[in-house]
């Protein structure tokens, strides 16, 4: 099966976000055969939750690369994510992955889910 990688992906990463999943591809116990999966799913307290996670490919998967990093997504999820911009804070009050989602109309105090 042939894969046609897409450079203009629907979604961004910052500088900070970037390091940190380099990062953990680095790893010594990452498994090559993972690749970065950003989609969306049912839940949260507003409704959809963020999927940010190493996934093996799957068939329906549109794949991209962003800043020489491999990214996994579903086709249906872009509608959600587009525009979407992925950091990653290392600071004092707050570690992890945040998600600032021009097309959510709302978002849970963790920032974790949201609703369109």
């Amino acid at each position: 099966m042939e894969t046609t990688v897409m450079t203009d992906a629907p979604v961004q990463l910052t500088p900070g976000a970037q390091v940190e999943i380099k990062r953990l591809m680095a790893d010594d116990a990452f498994d090559a055969s993972q690749i970065l999966r950003v989609g969306v799913k049912g839940g949260g307290c507003s409704g959809m939750s963020y999927v940010l996670g190493f996934d093996a490919p799957e068939a329906d998967d549109q794949h991209y690369e962003i800043a020489g990093i491999p990214v996994l997504m579903k086709p249906a999820h872009a509608i959600y994510l587009y525009g979407i911009l992925i950091d990653f804070e290392n600071g004092l009050n707050a570690r992890g992955f945040t998600f600032n989602n021009p097309n959510a109309s709302s978002t849970c105090g963790c920032g974790s889910s949201f609703a369109v």
